[in-house]
């Protein structure tokens, strides 16, 4: 029998559920994934719903999303008996055998050999003369050393389901190998997409009709570094600011280094970036600092912090910030805690410190107790959300740029977006679209979220 180049099953149209966990690059890929598949003649459904095959794209930042990885992998042998099972992403790179092991898997596929999966699967059916999976009982693992990985993979997407924001994948892996961090040894080495490739995507994603792009990638700004010849960050953005090929461009989480002076004045002058900078902390002790290998110090920081504040007007500032790293005194944490009040941030993003196998940290002494870090997880969470707040209390009356996606507001029933400096709007006025981008004038703050009434609009 000859073998079949589409995924569909003696005619029937095969159905694909994918979960994703983790970061906006996994997101990225698995909407690349989903879209292969979509091409080779399967749909996709819900990962609420029963499929033919299940993707399960994990992530194994912590502990916590290991386990919610293998909770997800058994929801969908469990809702799906006779399913093909594929498990892939990062933690299936770190722990392959772990995952094989799990009765009703049957491929563990590593992050090089994502954009395989159609062929993999097609593989499986040819293999069983048109069934699509031929035996439930054997699996199978795909992992290749990514550390010896030298080109980005070409796996993205071009149009996001559900996503009124466009996700744009210009680079991969990470050289900084901070303490506490798997992802060097899950992503490998930092490698870019070209300036061309990253301008054509760019250009059919916003053909595709998304207003807004986020670039991502593991370590954003050390794009370009390995390409020939090298280029850098700013100079992307400058290309794109000058191309003028997407509305908004909003840039993903940097290190504190790598916001160059010449970042700064163009996000100042650019009608296209949005005014919004997430940045990784991580502690407000330079000793912890030190020990993650963090290459600067709370001096550094501070002084950043506030010459952004100082140069770009209405700027949001996010943070990431690790509680519970191993050694952190009570003063450290105070430190920390004192630091993140005191400077102009408009949120945080608050991670415990998890232990991962083969990272320095998970074998420091003076591992902090979890009922301690949970405490300290709670003191900043709460810090927070009043930074939150307050940040969008600042804006009442302000007109604000919206971007409406399709979530509706479950308190007012009003349609939502996010602002250019990714406040969350809920915006009140007749002929609101979805993908419109509105100008609103807030009114009222809802816990973290504007009341805004709408003015004038822009629609495709």
């Amino acid at each position: 029998m000859a073998a079949q180049t589409d995924l569909k099953n003696n005619g029937k149209i095969l159905t694909v559920a994918v979960a994703t966990l983790g970061c906006k690059l996994n997101q990225c890929e698995s909407a690349g994934i989903a879209e292969m598949l979509v091409a080779r003649g399967m749909t996709t459904v819900p990962f609420s719903e029963k499929a033919d095959v299940c993707i399960i794209n994990t992530c194994t930042v912590t502990g916590r999303t290991d386990y919610q990885s293998r909770q997800l992998v058994g929801r969908a042998i469990r809702k799906n008996p006779g399913a093909m099972i594929i498990v892939t992403g990062c933690y299936a790179q770190r722990a392959p055998q772990e995952l094989s092991s799990l009765s009703g898997v049957h491929f563990v596929i590593g992050n090089t050999e994502k954009a395989l999966i159609p062929e993999i699967l097609l593989k499986a059916k040819n293999s069983g003369e048109g069934n699509f999976c031929p035996d439930l009982d054997k699996n199978e693992i795909l992992v290749s050393d990514i550390r010896e990985e030298k080109a980005i993979s070409a796996l993205g997407a071009s149009v996001f389901p559900e996503h009124t924001r466009a996700f744009l994948k210009i680079q991969d892996g990470c050289d900084a190998f901070c303490s506490y961090c798997i992802v060097p040894y899950t992503r490998g080495k930092s490698r870019s997409l070209s300036l061309e490739e990253a301008m054509q995507r760019m250009a059919l994603l916003a053909a595709n009709g998304y207003r807004e792009i986020v670039l991502t990638g593991i370590h954003l700004g050390a794009w370009g570094r390995d390409l020939q010849p090298p280029s850098d960050f700013t100079s992307l953005l400058e290309r794109i600011t000058e191309k003028r090929l997407v509305e908004r461009l909003r840039i993903s989480s940097l290190e504190p280094r790598e916001v160059t002076r010449g970042m700064i004045s163009l996000i100042k002058e650019s009608d296209v970036i949005c005014p919004h900078l997430h940045l990784s902390l991580q502690s407000g002790s330079d000793r912890i600092l030190a020990a993650m290998r963090r290459n600067y110090d709370t001096a550094f920081f501070r002084e950043l912090v506030w010459k952004l504040r100082d140069a770009i007007a209405g700027l949001a500032i996010g943070i990431d910030v690790i509680a519970g790293f191993p050694g952190e005194t009570q003063t450290e944490f105070s430190a920390t805690l004192a630091m993140i009040e005191e400077l102009p941030l408009a949120y945080l993003h608050v991670f415990p410190f998890s232990s991962r196998p083969g990272t320095p940290a998970a074998k420091m002494t003076g591992q902090v107790a979890e009922n301690v870090k949970k405490s300290r997880v709670h003191l900043l969470r709460e810090a927070g959300t009043a930074k939150r707040r307050k940040f969008a209390e600042s804006f009442l009356g302000k007109p604000l740029k919206v971007l409406i996606e399709r979530k509706i507001d479950k308190g007012t029933g009003l349609p939502t977006g996010f602002s250019e400096n990714y406040i969350s709007v809920a915006v009140r006025g007749s002929g609101v679209k979805v993908n419109s981008i509105v100008s609103a004038v807030p009114e009222a703050v809802d816990g973290e979220r504007l009341i805004a009434n709408a003015g004038a609009m822009s629609t495709l």
